[in-house]
């Protein structure tokens, strides 16, 4: 997302290479929006996923992912300019991710929390 995020491209075949259903939904969504404001993602957020969960524990099918991003470093920008002064920070994100009929594991469902949730 944070590569499609440069552009917009709400249409970025790699999106669907790491997600799937509602998540993939949630995030060609948010880059269409974008997209149709002109508006583009300069820069990375800092991530440090890690395994919550996983079930079933012998053979998971279904793994839980936690991390508290921290978005200073990727910002929203409209016409070259910072669209507004929220500097970001750290946030708690939890993600679902399922093994797929093809052997793939792409994030199904995710959710991220407000500023200083982390």
């Amino acid at each position: 997302m944070a590569k499609a995020g440069e552009t917009s491209d709400w249409q970025s075949p790699e999106l669907a290479k790491y997600a799937t259903g509602d998540a993939l939904g949630v995030i060609t969504r948010s880059l269409y929006t974008d997209h149709l404001n002109g508006v583009v993602t300069k820069g990375a957020p800092k991530i440090n996923p890690q395994v919550s969960s996983v079930d079933p524990p012998g053979e998971p099918t279904t793994v839980m992912i936690s991390d508290c991003g921290d978005s200073t470093t990727s910002l929203k920008y409209k016409d070259g300019r910072l669209l507004n002064d929220n500097p970001g920070g750290r946030r708690a994100i939890t993600a679902e991710v399922k093994k797929q009929s093809d052997g793939s594991w792409r994030v199904t469902r995710f959710a991220v929390e407000g500023l200083g949730s982390c």
